[in-house]
């Protein structure tokens, strides 16, 4: 199941560079410098894991059967979601009730990678 991996990672990668871009041009006049910072915090996490994503597809094609290693992809979808589009609803809008949510995207980051790991522990490559 690499596909929906490596179609997530290149989309999310697109949505990175785009938000960068407007986040560079569009918003630098607008947000206070606290929240430029808060912005591109969501952007740099955003981008490490749209990469994470193009990682996981890229292993599932030689882990095929590896349930833990999509687990670890779905795990990084769902920390996008929470950590780093949070925050950019944080920034845009400052209001600071949405940075309960935030630790809960970190957090499905951290286990994402934990589940990788020991997802290459234990699993082996495919053969075909």
């Amino acid at each position: 199941m690499p596909k929906p991996f490596l179609l997530l990672g290149a989309i999310n990668t697109f949505i990175c560079i785009a938000l960068g871009a407007f986040g560079a041009h569009g918003l630098k006049s607008v947000l206070t410098d606290d929240m430029q910072t808060i912005f591109h915090t969501g952007l740099q996490y955003h981008l490490y894991h749209s990469f994470g994503l193009l990682i996981i597809g890229l292993l599932l094609i030689h882990y095929a059967k590896s349930r833990l290693i999509e687990l670890s992809g779905w795990l990084m979808l769902l920390g996008i979601i929470l950590f780093s589009f949070n925050l950019y609803l944080l920034s845009l809008t400052e209001i600071r009730a949405f940075g309960i949510i935030t630790p809960f995207g970190g957090f499905s980051y951290i286990v994402s990678w934990v589940v990788l790991a020991i997802a290459l522990w234990k699993d082996s490559p495919s053969v075909d």
